[in-house]
């Protein structure tokens, strides 16, 4: 199930809210009592777009009645401004048509440089990743040579922004101290606050509301009209109370500032509400209200393809459905559950991975460049050779074998840091087993195979009893050393065709390859028994850890993961209502789950 704060995926506030902070971002008291054109420009160009985005979009609408009245740079300026509101508002390939008319036709270096900002958001909401950091890398190298304040905040927010949902959060957060240090006359420090706050957040050290900085960002944006940026915050902190099982506290905060955010009109923060008070409400056993905003939550996603709400709402729909006994949409609900979640999960590592890209393809640009003038000295030294004698020509048979095997090296090093990042893709950063993504897809394919060649496999499903109160006992650095140890106590079990993976959480997988149901059934108890003599003792006391298996074999569920999971799923869930620590077995006969206990039946079997 979705756990808060546990894997910190990306949240839905699109950088391009930063880009209100253009010229003319000191909003004017009033418009004139015979406003002209370029007042109204300002006043359209000011904090307006987002503390009353309705009263902007009238703005514009009348400046396109007096066009006739513009010169060609307030045109241009206006057209951005129309590029900016089509994306606000979720239009991207509009918005990013109207942008590249700008970038292309402009001739007013600023606004091309707040046209390549926002195109740079548009191309990462679009999951055009690598085009997006080559554009961030390019506005990167401009901005030293921009000395509008304004627009440098502006540049920095966006490098901000797009830097957090690559995983950089230290760099992210320089560049929001940067804008700290420099906040433009009518700015806030909100913006800055925020992408602080966000990258402390998704890096896991973000207190709950009582954290001083959290208080006092949301404190900065609602004295000066930002409620977006009020509410993320908001939405943050309560995926910490969530992620701390202090469901209720969660539920209250998000309640209580649902109304104002759905004022806002901007779907990835009204979403993150409803997701989070749809599990907030599941937790407190509120079901039908936890229903309706998971439904709302998915709602709100429909158009928006996958996202962390979308994941969260399906995952409590499903839940729900389980609960009543509905097993047909629990599957339904879990089908999509894991679909969303899959391809969110997807879509982090397209970002880490298209940053990993970009800086690699830069930093080989710059050894290039390196190269390329090298062998222009080379060239240099290799005329004035021709007119010396024939034993100086070796220093340029010399230099050349240098930049040669230079260029070699620098290749091999290249070649080797990218098979190291696929290597670690595919790898749990905490146990060094699969990670979740690369387990599905290898045991897909492993059961491809065995079904092919007729051999039977077996999947087992492990649940760490108790994991929560370890964590808030004994705190998360003794939570990871007990994952560790257990991972540790299964590996010597496991032959050299199985698979071991990282679902989430304290929740593991393994695949039995060529495993009938009752060999299946003593690896299993030989899993669990491993894991209940394991010992954490260099804690502040001993810690006992024990888990529950749920074990399914292809004989009953048949060759689809999918079913593969949903029965281990129910046996598992049967090994923890009737008392944790033990194996149970899911054998599917129709449309009935038959679990029972390994040692019940070992038991038969004795007699």
């Amino acid at each position: 199930m979705y756990h808060p704060g546990q894997t910190l995926r990306r949240f839905g506030l699109a950088g391009l809210l930063c880009l209100g902070c253009g010229a003319g971002a000191v909003a004017m008291p009033t418009v004139p009592v015979s406003p002209t054109p370029a007042s109204l420009l300002d006043r359209a160009d000011s904090g307006i777009k987002l503390s009353d985005h309705a009263q902007f979009a009238r703005l514009l609408d009348q400046l396109d009645v007096r066009r006739n009245e513009l010169t060609s740079e307030q045109r241009w300026h206006l057209q951005y401004l129309r590029g900016w509101q089509a994306a606000y508002q979720g239009d991207y390939d509009r918005s990013r048509a109207i942008l590249d008319e700008v970038l292309e036709k402009s001739d007013d270096d600023v606004l091309r440089f707040r046209a390549s900002a926002t195109l740079i958001n548009i191309l990462g909401d679009g999951r055009r990743y690598q085009e997006a950091f080559l554009r961030l890398s390019q506005m990167q190298d401009q901005l030293p040579q921009i000395t509008d304040d304004a627009v440098r905040y502006q540049g920095l927010g966006e490098a901000a922004q797009l830097l957090i949902s690559a995983g950089q959060y230290d760099l992210a957060t320089s560049y929001a101290d940067q804008m700290l240090a420099h906040i433009p006359p009518g700015e806030s420090t909100c913006k800055a606050m925020y992408f602080k706050l966000h990258a402390r957040y998704r890096s896991g050290t973000l207190g709950d509301t009582e954290d001083p900085m959290l208080r006092d960002g949301i404190a900065a944006c609602t004295s000066s009209g930002q409620s977006v940026f009020a509410n993320a915050m908001r939405a943050d902190a309560a995926g910490v109370m969530l992620r701390m099982g202090r469901a209720t506290e969660a539920q209250a905060l998000l309640q209580r500032n649902y109304a104002d955010a759905l004022r806002d009109q901007y779907i990835p923060v009204s979403a993150q509400f409803e997701a989070m008070l749809a599990l907030a409400n599941w937790k407190l056993g509120d079901v039908p209200t936890a229903e309706k905003f998971a439904r709302l939550a998915v709602a709100s996603n429909s158009k928006s393809g996958v996202t962390e709400p979308l994941s969260m709402a399906y995952d409590v729909l499903y839940r729900i459905a389980e609960g009543r006994g509905d097993y047909r949409d629990a599957l339904d609900y879990h089908e999509k559950f894991m679909a969303a979640d899959k391809g969110y999960l997807d879509d982090i590592s397209a970002t880490a991975l298209a940053y990993q890209i970009v800086s690699q393809q830069v930093q080989g640009k710059r050894q290039e460049v390196q190269a390329l003038n090298k062998q222009n000295v080379i060239l240099k030294l290799e005329q004035a050779l021709d007119r010396k004698a024939v034993e100086n020509s070796r220093l340029y048979i010399t230099l050349l074998l240098t930049v040669i095997a230079f260029i070699v090296f620098w290749v091999y090093r290249l070649k080797r840091s990218q098979l190291r990042f696929m290597w670690l893709s595919r790898q749990d950063s905490l146990t060094g087993i699969c990670n979740r993504k690369h387990f599905i897809e290898a045991a897909e394919g492993l059961l491809r195979h065995a079904e092919k060649a007729g051999k039977p496999v077996a999947l087992l499903l492990i649940d760490l009893d108790h994991f929560k109160l370890v964590n808030d006992t004994h705190g998360h650095t003794v939570g990871d050393q007990v994952l560790k140890r257990a991972v540790d106590a299964c590996i010597p079990l496991l032959g050299h065709r199985d698979l071991f993976g990282r679902l989430g959480g304290e929740e593991f997988a393994i695949i039995l390859s060529d495993s009938n149901h009752a060999h299946a059934l003593h690896r299993a108890e030989e899993v669990r028994a491993a894991i209940a003599n394991a010992r954490i003792t260099d804690a502040p006391t001993d810690i006992n850890i024990s888990a529950s298996l749920g074990v399914v074999t292809t004989e009953y569920s048949g060759y689809q993961f999918r079913q593969l999971l949903i029965n281990a799923d129910h046996a598992l869930y049967k090994a923890k209502r009737d008392g944790r620590n033990r194996v149970v077995s899911g054998r599917e006969d129709g449309a009935t789950i038959l679990p029972f206990a390994a040692g019940e039946k070992k038991v038969v079997l004795e007699r």
